[in-house]
């Protein structure tokens, strides 16, 4: 062994594997990577194990502080040779399974302003007592890396005790018990009551990397909110940030795209698979107690039921560093979740990194990003990942493995330009800088999807305005804004607005030439004038008919190019088929051309 070889095997740093095939395996890392290690590698050696982590908390109201079912695969060499390592670690309550039908989503056919039908509850999902393993996802990555992978259900899911509270605090808790636990803080035993105690810390370094896709991807979030010890890194993908914004939008009724008519209290049915005996107290005082009297699907307006559930307010506690995956086409969770947080975090201080690209819902990083990030921050592999682009974004046409690295998102380069709507919109008028005249007006018909309204040359039903055909690619980076001044003849209505590329592709209902999309409320005209801050909103007031209101909004963030010879169209209409209630057809929006305007973050 070289001098050199041996100062970094005495400052316990990781050896080539020409040098590691001499001793005990080791991981071995390359261009700031952990590379798969043979001796790692046969997962008929991997030793793996089952136990419950107790938490802090009781919250299925039986006096004893729940356990979270857990199980661990981590190399043999841990236990037979000394070795010590990180964790990658997932969380869900999806691992016991979910309840599908759709049919008991809550009906959207109803007026705004008025309670919603009673909503069917869907049958229980069968409790499976004998489920010996919890998943087997990250382990075929990240075991034969030299890591330990943890997998862990969420409270009232699987095996682990107490109640579903689709973003309540028991859902960082959980996790943040068994870092606790991977520390030596917190206690595991080999039994959901009593049994014997099991302890991490002659395997596990204490140091902790969280990832996971959608809900799995919102919960290494929730669990760096709680500031705990040991949680290094999170990589959450497409992850729900806020309950608010993925079941309403500033003030207006909103479903998840694909889940028409899905709601809280839908979702914690979808998940709650625990034990049999305490799920008539969880439905009793989480379904239909907490959640029932917070949801308020009469006027959507954000409450103290809805801030519990949003952890922008929390990420003041977050340490970790944060490598963000979103997609700028998710409909389900929409974009937004990913950049708002990103932001808070970047403005602490916190290694931020944010990977998007343009498909839909899901999609990791490239191995390499994770790699470089857990190799980086799990064990302390010095490979410049904090010099390394801002933001990757996977352009048009490019594999997902294939991301283009920027300074940041939105791209730093990218400058505010206002256009205004001038013409007449029922056709298709003009996007521009000059600024219109008069008002004009559309009917609210929610027998019309989007996608229908957008293809057709002319309609009553919306307004749509259009930029001369494009002489060059427009590049948009950023979150687009509409200003609008506009009244109604009722109310209550919905408004909507999409941002889209003419001439309209494929079918009247494809969604390929949306760019961006938003919804709003404008009985909340008065909290989104003052910047729509959700923490100082104030509740909805009854649109006057006739009176007009003046308010801005923001589309869902966005990175795209719009190639030449496209046309990009503001179209803005009342009800979104996909997205929003149904009331009956009819209403009428007027919109004052003169002081409705589109902000738009081009790239220069």
């Amino acid at each position: 062994m070289t001098s050199a070889a041996r100062g970094l095997a005495l400052a316990g740093l990781f050896l080539p594997a020409s040098l590691a095939a001499q001793g005990p395996a080791r991981p071995v890392f390359v261009d700031g990577q952990a590379q798969v290690v043979p001796a790692f590698a046969d997962s008929t050696q991997w030793i793996r194990e089952r136990l419950w982590v107790e938490t802090s908390f009781d919250s299925d109201g039986d006096g004893r502080l729940d356990r979270v079912h857990v199980d661990v695969v981590r190399p043999r060499q841990t236990a037979t040779e000394g070795l010590k390592v990180p964790v990658i670690y997932e969380t869900s309550p999806y691992f016991a399974g979910t309840s599908g039908p759709r049919q008991f989503l809550w009906d959207v056919r109803q007026e705004l302003g008025a309670e919603s039908p009673t909503r069917t509850t869907q049958p229980a999902i069968p409790f499976q007592p004998n489920r010996t393993v919890i998943s087997t996802s990250q382990v075929r990555t990240w075991v034969p890396r030299g890591f330990a992978v943890v997998h862990s259900e969420s409270p009232g899911t699987g095996l682990s005790q107490g109640c579903p509270t689709i973003g309540g605090d028991n859902e960082a808790l959980a996790p943040k018990a068994v870092v606790d636990w991977l520390n030596g803080r917190a206690k595991g035993f080999t039994a959901p009551v009593g049994g014997t105690e099991v302890s991490a810390t002659a395997w596990s370094t204490g140091k902790v990397g969280m990832t996971g896709t959608s809900f799995n991807g919102t919960l290494p979030l929730a669990a760096a909110t709680t500031g705990v010890a040991g949680l290094e890194a999170i990589i959450p993908i497409a992850p729900n940030t806020s309950y608010y914004h993925y079941y309403r939008s500033n003030g207006l009724v909103r479903h998840p795209g694909g889940w028409l008519g899905e709601d809280i209290d839908f979702l914690y049915d979808f998940v709650h698979s625990g034990p049999m005996e305490r799920r008539a107290w969880c439905n009793a005082n989480v379904r239909d107690g907490e959640m029932a009297a917070g949801r308020d699907r009469r006027t959507g307006d954000y409450n103290p039921f809805w801030r519990g559930r949003d952890y922008l307010p929390k990420v003041g506690g977050v340490k970790a560093a944060v490598l963000m995956a979103h997609a700028f086409n998710d409909w389900n969770v929409v974009p937004e979740h990913s950049l708002r947080i990103s932001t808070a975090l970047k403005a602490r201080g916190i290694p931020v990194q944010q990977f998007y690209h343009q498909g839909g819902h899901g999609g990791e990083p490239p191995l390499t990003l994770m790699n470089r990030w857990f190799s980086r921050y799990l064990y302390g592999i010095e490979n410049g990942v904090e010099r390394d682009a801002k933001a990757w974004i996977v352009r048009e046409g490019k594999p997902r493995t294939e991301p283009t690295p920027y300074a940041d998102f939105p791209n730093p380069a990218a400058r505010r330009v206002v256009w205004h709507l001038s013409g007449d919109g029922r056709g298709i008028g003009t996007l521009g800088p000059a600024r219109g005249r008069g008002t004009q007006q559309l009917v609210d018909n929610v027998d019309l999807a989007g996608g229908e309204l957008a293809a057709l040359a002319t309609s009553p039903n919306r307004l749509l305005f259009a930029t001369p055909e494009l002489t060059a690619p427009l590049h948009l980076s950023g979150t687009a804004q509409l200003t609008i001044r506009m009244a109604a003849n009722v109310r209550a209505v919905n408004l909507s607005a999409w941002l889209v590329t003419l001439p309209w592709e494929g079918r009247p209902t494809s969604l390929a030439s949306v760019v961006t999309r938003g919804w709003a409320d404008p009985q909340n005209h008065r909290s989104l004038k003052a910047g729509g801050n959700y923490d100082a909103m104030q509740p909805g007031e009854p649109l006057v008919p006739g009176r007009f209101v003046e308010f801005t909004f923001d589309l869902q963030p966005d990175d795209q190019i719009i190639p030449a010879g496209k046309r990009l169209a503001l179209m803005i209409f009342s009800s979104d088929r996909d997205f929003t209630l149904w009331p009956t057809p009819g209403s009428v929006l007027a919109v004052d051309l003169a002081r409705t305007s589109l902000a738009l973050p081009v790239v220069r």
